[in-house]
């Protein structure tokens, strides 16, 4: 997949549906090169082709991770530096599964004596060489596409813990300030790290906002601060001023007084 496909794919996250005239007129490219990279991403069965143009593949179904990992990469780690920038060091943290959260755990693997609770395989994998680690996983069965641990044994572990920082990534963010995520299982162990959290970080690029996804995880009042690349939409900036939501964006011609958030 190049630059362009990639952008496509994420613009069509975004919207749902973007016509072929609208894309050709974005990119600055032919209609026909246009379709041709549209047939990739339905031959891949990322998107799916409608008349005049394309939309995402499904509601209840994820990017796979493979692809999910190369997409935005930059971006993500603008955002895992801020927070890594906000975690100090012998502090307790859990961290989730996600492509994010695991750039996160990568900006982390300078610091000294945190103690790291994931059901993240790649998480526990990249943090293992800090010897003033100490990296706790949590049981349960293992996903074999992206090292994810999820079921009723990885909730129970969760539990037993209160940590100072939860960091979370998500896979949608509604209009309404919903979080939203694609698999139940999932879902429910973020909760439970969100409930056994003292402050909960949630880490999103711009492609989150407004996505479509089908399992409620939760509210977005149920979070400290938000990481993000870019400015969120005007009515999730409302929503995250109303309910005291500390924004933290890698853009730094956002003013702060008009947001009334904090930027990097």
């Amino acid at each position: 997949m190049n630059r362009r496909q990639q952008e496509i794919l994420l613009l069509v996250s975004q919207k749902g549906f973007v016509s072929i005239e609208t894309l050709a007129h974005n990119f600055k490219f032919t209609p026909q090169t246009i379709r041709r990279d549209i047939n990739t991403l339905c031959d891949q069965q990322l998107l799916t082709r409608y008349h005049g143009g394309a939309g995402l593949s499904s509601s209840v179904e994820n990017v796979e991770y493979a692809t999910r990992k190369v997409m935005l990469q930059k971006e993500k780690q603008l955002i895992a530096k801020m927070v890594a920038d906000h975690i100090p060091d012998r502090a307790s943290i859990f961290i989730n599964i996600g492509t994010t959260t695991e750039e996160v755990a990568r900006a982390l693997q300078n610091h000294s004596g945190l103690r790291i609770i994931t059901n993240n395989l790649n998480v526990a994998a990249m943090l293992r060489c800090n010897p003033s680690f100490e990296i706790i996983i949590a049981g349960g069965a293992v996903r074999p596409h992206d090292g994810g641990i999820t079921g009723e044994a990885t909730i129970d572990f969760i539990r037993q813990f209160k940590v100072d920082f939860g960091i979370i990534g998500i896979s949608s963010i509604d209009a309404d300030g919903t979080l939203l995520d694609f698999d139940y299982h999932e879902v429910r162990v973020t909760q439970a790290i969100i409930e056994n959290s003292r402050k909960v970080f949630l880490v999103a690029d711009h492609s989150k906002f407004d996505r479509c996804a089908m399992v409620r995880l939760g509210r977005i009042d149920q979070i400290d601060a938000l990481f993000t690349d870019q400015p969120p939409p005007p009515h999730i900036s409302t929503i995250l001023a109303e309910t005291n939501v500390t924004l933290h964006t890698a853009d730094p011609s956002v003013p702060p007084k008009t947001l009334a958030v904090t930027t990097i």
